[in-house]
């Protein structure tokens, strides 16, 4: 058994591992056209600045390892040029002597990965514009910056890649800013999310503009400034492009192999392509999600591992097949963690669910045991009662609710089975009602009982659009400080005697600062009779958050 692979980078190495563990007689090659093997690409941007000090942590096997720890060999800087499936052999170019060759095969696992997308923009020639996408790309960035004292950055891009190089530039004393051609920063994240983001960079030195694009890079042989759609200009020393990555296709798609809806080479759930013995994984691959079924692109190092391990499982005579994916993702920024899995509520409603959604602001564990808030934005299917996507903002445990959250929702579960989950508690780690707990309790009672919310949004079109009392049932002060537009301030203590004044008729919204007291006056409103009380998710912190 011949069994060749294209790219070697997770997928890649993965899939010959497995296949090699499976069967020992195989003859397993991998041809790799960069100089790089098995490198972790997530951990460039820390080399970059600094808190990664060695490339070659980053770059911790070569082929000598595969060699000898797998039997297995591989090629680097040999580019595959052609595969010809019906013959079953691929053309090989050695980069290094120019020679050409083929080779046969009986399996053929591709993973070609994916490449950095370059808009069109005048001037993205410039030596001083870069893209992050490999180690060799890393390497020319930090030494760009190191010879040339660079004290400035403008990233164009605001996805994981350019949220992170942002936080290590700045970490490194160089004035940032992002361009962002969407409406707000984090554009896979939903607004009303990612404002949370924004205010806290901007807290941090970062500058941002969103809604613009970069139109042309003006300068000599170095860009000195980029001019924007609007009209703006912006300096800098060093601009990078980091507006995402595309599926590595070229090769897959002149063999005849099919490209599935994404863009990105179509399988199914054993990872075949149209072609029996030929296999794709990683990030040229297509992906499912679990909630919907459909074909996604979501490129991560850790998909790529899973859909490397099951083609070079199959490849080898294996059982194993992709079950799917949510798109979990997270990023540090400075102190803070953002974390996505599922559906946000943008897609949800696009994919034409009855959504709920609640902003649930708790802290990860006591405030006497240093807890810090974190706020969670959850969606949920109000007909199947299914939870269906999660977003979160905070500080410490966020990986940890997120990951609970994306088991919960790989495995179909309800909001009301958070509730009763038995969660790890004690007041180092959490508090007694965990914040998944709590976002369960939210949903459950927002779909099953009478306690209805309403989001910041639905609020102000509501306010605009009828006849609407908002009940502030904050202490005075607080009301004093900053309050709802149209709100009139009746303090929980005294909502009680103060009933008989309102309406009970007109749909009436409650709040406080982030919901509990909120939804204990809701309780009170709505067991004195009143129609129709709903309590603004997240309270006015979320409200006010809004606003920006």
């Amino acid at each position: 058994m011949k069994i060749l692979i294209i790219g070697s980078v997770a997928a890649g190495t993965s899939a010959a591992a497995k296949a090699r563990r499976n069967d020992e007689s195989s003859e397993i090659k991998i041809y790799e056209k960069d100089s790089h093997i098995s490198y972790s690409a997530c951990g460039t941007p820390y080399y970059i600045g600094g808190s990664v000090e060695s490339i070659e942590s980053l770059t911790p096997r070569n082929a000598a390892f595969f060699k000898s720890k797998h039997n297995v060999d591989v090629f680097i800087r040999h580019e595959v040029l052609s595969v010809n499936p019906t013959e079953k052999i691929i053309s090989v170019k050695n980069l290094d002597d120019g020679n050409t060759f083929t080779k046969n095969y009986d399996k053929l696992i591709i993973a070609t990965g994916a490449k950095s997308i370059i808009p069109p923009i005048d001037g993205i020639d410039k030596n001083n514009v870069f893209s992050l996408r490999n180690i060799t790309s890393a390497v020319i960035i930090k030494n760009y910056i190191n010879a040339n004292n660079v004290k400035s950055a403008l990233i164009v891009g605001s996805g994981f890649i350019g949220m992170e190089l942002a936080e290590n530039f700045s970490s490194t004393g160089i004035e940032t800013t992002i361009v962002e051609m969407k409406e707000h920063l984090s554009p896979k994240m939903d607004s009303d999310v990612s404002v949370y983001i924004e205010d806290y960079i901007s807290k941090k030195g970062i500058s941002f503009l969103t809604g613009d694009s970069v139109t042309r890079f003006s300068g000599g042989e170095k860009a000195e400034y980029a001019e924007l759609k609007s009209g703006k200009k912006v300096s800098a020393e060093i601009f990078i492009i980091a507006a995402g990555v595309k599926p590595e296709i070229t090769l897959a798609s002149s063999a005849g192999i099919e490209i599935g809806t994404t863009g990105a080479i179509k399988v199914n759930k054993k990872m075949q392509t149209n072609f029996g013995d030929i296999y794709a994984c990683g990030d040229c691959a297509e992906s499912y999600s679990v909630i919907t079924g459909k074909p996604i692109y979501h490129p991560l190092g850790s998909t790529a591992n899973k859909t490397g391990r099951i083609a070079g499982d199959q490849a080898s005579g294996g059982q194993l097949e992709f079950r799917g994916i949510l798109g979990t993702g997270i990023f540090k920024l400075f102190d803070m963690t953002i974390a996505q899995t599922g559906l946000t509520e943008n897609e949800a409603r696009a994919e034409g669910y009855d959504c709920e959604v609640v902003h649930n602001i708790k802290p990860d564990k006591p405030e006497y045991a240093g807890g810090k808030e974190m706020m969670i934005k959850a969606v949920a299917d109000r007909k199947t009662q299914r939870l269906l996507g999660i977003q979160i903002v905070g500080y410490e445990g966020v990986d940890k609710r997120i990951d609970v959250f994306a088991t919960a929702i790989t495995f179909g579960a309800k909001v009301t089975d958070l509730f009763h989950l038995d969660l790890a508690y004690a007041p180092p780690f959490s508090t007694t009602k965990d914040p998944v707990m709590y976002t369960g309790m939210i949903l459950d009672n927002a779909i099953n009982g009478k306690r209805k919310l309403i989001t910041p949004a639905g609020l102000k079109e509501t306010a605009s659009n009828g006849k609407i009392q908002i009940i502030d049932s904050r202490v005075s002060s607080q009301y004093d400080k900053a309050h709802v537009e149209g709100a009139e301030n009746i303090p929980h203590e005294k909502l009680r005697d103060c009933c008989d004044k309102l309406n009970k008729e007109t749909l009436t919204v409650t709040y406080c600062n982030k919901g509990v007291t909120g939804n204990a006056a809701q309780n009170i409103l709505i067991n004195k009779g009143f129609k129709d009380v709903r309590n603004l998710s997240g309270g006015h912190k979320n409200y006010s958050m809004s606003k920006k």
